[in-house]
């Protein structure tokens, strides 16, 4: 008896050892899928390409939408963008085949990726329109799916309990649904368990599901994390490495960027003291949120970035402060030695290969100042197209002031010299107001078509097809295009835009009737379609 108690108390000693070994193995099967991470997107982004290839050299419509929707599937954790304007193609393309199925799997797919990237009003109006109780089987966990995933980001984003409760009911709904065989219904049993603190079922399911899939499996990596967040929330760091690298190492096999494990990667070793780690792993964190465009993956990346960002700092100051000391200490020993010529060369040898290695080291912290300039740089760049039209804006301004002041000292100079017939001529000519005003129409419309560039074949798809509008060579924009890229900017009244084209209110008034008796639909809601071009409604 006394020595079964000895092998048990021994058995319970070696259980941490065991987990610690575990996870340093997991750790270095990490370290070697990382740093193959790059040659893993390569070959997803091909896949993606022949996808995008197919798709466009593909006639047949029942075809186009499947691969419409193989390429949502394949961009919506890689690349957000990308996946709403192929789901808006599939989309079109369900309308276009009178496939309202697709219509409203479409939808689903955008509101849970408009959720994500920050446009809940957006998300919320296009599950709103979708009438539940004419959905069919297959269609309803997609809707529920969808109402799930918007309900829990928008609570992310506003703290907002109420939203977190709704979350939950709607994938309650969601597992009514699913066959409790599914791998799907499984996942998502287990979420509920971690997020109502049911830890032992949910260990229990997480575990079973752990050890029936592996890595071609894309759950493998939520499964994982899932129970690296109970285990974290047990304060059992070893073990969430463990799995919280698992997580990680099926992310990055997919091509993952829509991801929370090398955030809490970061975090975990964060509390271990491991600085480099936690850097590395924050640093490609937040590289792969601003790459996926995921809004509420960046907001929590930067607010970890700050804190291990700091330690990471302070650790690089504490080097250099090594450093220093060592070359003070190099420095006296150096003078001392001077004396004793016997040791002179070899003091002279130690000295050089300090200074290349403080070289080396500067080096390093060059580098990796750059790259928290260039992820700063990323984190602000939807600030850069503000910019660039705020300085357009300016610069054009300052033109016009700079040929007006021209226009003006060359009449003061013609009129110091007395040549009155040059100044009537002068400014009896159209010349000058005609070739300022075709640069204000041709800036106006690289501007307008830079804002909303699909705006031409949108305005046209309203129109009926032997009246759509066929621009000249090196034309940009019509002027009946003109008049009403100005309605799409709010500008609705026909004085103020034919004050703006200098035309006549009734040349103005002619063309909107003209263009509205070429529309394909109805004529009442033509200009209210203008004003939702760029807009998801005016699909």
């Amino acid at each position: 008896m006394y020595c079964y108690r000895s092998l048990l108390y021994i058995f319970f000693l070696l259980i941490p050892c065991l987990s610690f070994a575990q996870a340093e193995r997991t750790a270095l099967l990490l370290d070697s899928v990382f740093a193959a991470k790059e040659d893993m997107e390569e070959q997803k982004v091909a896949r993606i390409q022949r996808l995008k290839r197919q798709f466009l050299q593909t006639q047949a419509l029942d075809l186009k939408q499947e691969l419409a929707k193989a390429l949502v599937l394949a961009y919506r954790k890689y690349q957000v963008d990308s996946a709403i304007n192929y789901t808006l193609h599939y989309a079109h393309i369900g309308q276009l085949r009178g496939d309202q199925s697709a219509v409203t799997r479409a939808n689903c797919y955008l509101a849970s990726l408009y959720s994500s990237t920050g446009k809940f009003i957006e998300a919320e109006t296009l599950l709103r329109q979708i009438n539940r109780s004419a959905l069919t089987t297959d269609l309803l966990p997609v809707y529920y799916e969808a109402f799930t995933a918007f309900s829990s980001h928008y609570g992310q984003s506003s703290n907002n309990e109420q939203y977190f409760k709704r979350s939950e009911q709607y994938r309650d709904s969601l597992l009514m649904l699913l066959p409790d065989t599914s791998l799907q219904y499984r996942v998502a049993l287990a979420t509920k368990y971690v997020y109502h603190n049911r830890e032992a079922e949910a260990e229990r399911v997480l575990q079973q599901l752990l050890q029936t899939t592996d890595d071609s499996h894309p759950e493998r990596g939520m499964i994982a994390y899932l129970l690296g967040v109970l285990y974290k929330n047990k304060e059992d760091i070893d073990q969430a490495l463990h799995y919280f690298a698992l997580s990680a190492i099926s992310d990055i096999r997919h091509v993952v960027k829509d991801n929370a494990s090398l955030q809490s990667l970061a975090q975990c070793y964060n509390t271990t003291g491991d600085i480099d780690k936690a850097y590395q792993y924050i640093q490609a964190a937040i590289n792969d949120a601003a790459f996926c465009n995921i809004r509420y993956r960046s907001l929590e990346n930067s607010s970890f970035y700050g804190i291990i960002n700091a330690a990471f700092q302070e650790k690089e100051w504490a080097q250099k402060r090594a450093l220093r000391q060592n070359l003070m200490v190099i420095s006296v020993l150096s003078v001392f030695l001077i004396v004793a010529l016997f040791f002179l060369y070899t003091q002279v040898k130690k000295l050089r290969t300090a200074r290349a290695d403080l070289h080396l080291a500067n080096e390093s912290l060059k580098s990796l100042n750059k790259q928290l300039l260039q992820s700063n740089t990323d984190l602000s760049e939807s600030n850069h197209i503000k910019e660039e039209y705020i300085a357009q804006f300016f610069d054009i301004c300052s033109s016009y002031i700079d040929k007006i002041d021209e226009q003006r000292k060359l009449l003061l100079k013609r009129f110091a010299q007395k040549q009155y017939d040059d100044i009537n001529k002068i400014l009896k000519s159209q010349d000058f107001i005609k070739h300022e005003l075709d640069d204000l129409y041709r800036n106006f419309d690289i501007i307008f078509l830079n804002l909303y560039p699909s705006f031409i074949d949108d305005f046209n798809q309203l129109l009926r097809a032997d009246e759509r509008i066929v621009l000249k060579s090196g034309e940009l924009l019509s002027t009946e295009l003109r008049i009403f890229a100005l309605i799409r900017l709010g500008i609705t009244d026909s004085t103020k835009i034919a004050a703006f084209l200098r035309y006549s209110l009734r040349t103005v008034y002619n063309y909107r009737v003209k263009v509205r008796g070429k529309v394909a639909g109805s004529k009442d809601e033509f200009e209210d379609k203008i004003r939702g071009i760029g807009d998801i409604r005016s699909f």
